[in-house]
């Protein structure tokens, strides 16, 4: 449980730092570079903690996907991005693949508890 916690920060602070970048203007703007260094520095910072307790695929997988989609959002709404059929359904596929990358690591300690496989 702490790993999903963990998780969850590190995925407010990439949100975070993604939106300094924006704002940075190719680091430009001094008090948004900051904020860019800080969030990404706490955003790995947390994905580190998370590490200790949880699979690197599916933590990986997570923090990177729902990271995406919900910088995607963050742009339409406070940066007036385009929100188009082709980027919703993308964003769908990007959330199916990390429910499908969840859903498989039970399988994977199931068939270890149950002799069938394995760890390398």
């Amino acid at each position: 449980m702490k790993g999903v916690l963990y998780l969850a920060f590190a995925i407010t602070c990439e949100l975070f730092g993604s939106s300094m970048l924006k704002l940075s203007n190719g680091f430009s703007r001094l008090g948004p570079s900051i904020g860019v260094i800080i969030g990404f520095l706490a955003s790995f910072f947390f994905l580190s903690l998370a590490l200790k307790s949880m699979a690197l695929s599916v933590a990986y997988a997570t923090w990177s996907g729902v990271g995406t989609a919900l910088t995607a959002i963050i742009g339409v709404i406070l940066f007036g991005e385009n929100l188009s059929f082709f980027k919703i359904f993308a964003l769908f596929l990007v959330i199916f693949g990390i429910v499908l990358i969840n859903k498989s690591k039970g399988e994977k300690t199931a068939k270890i508890l149950e002799g069938q496989d394995t760890i390398h």
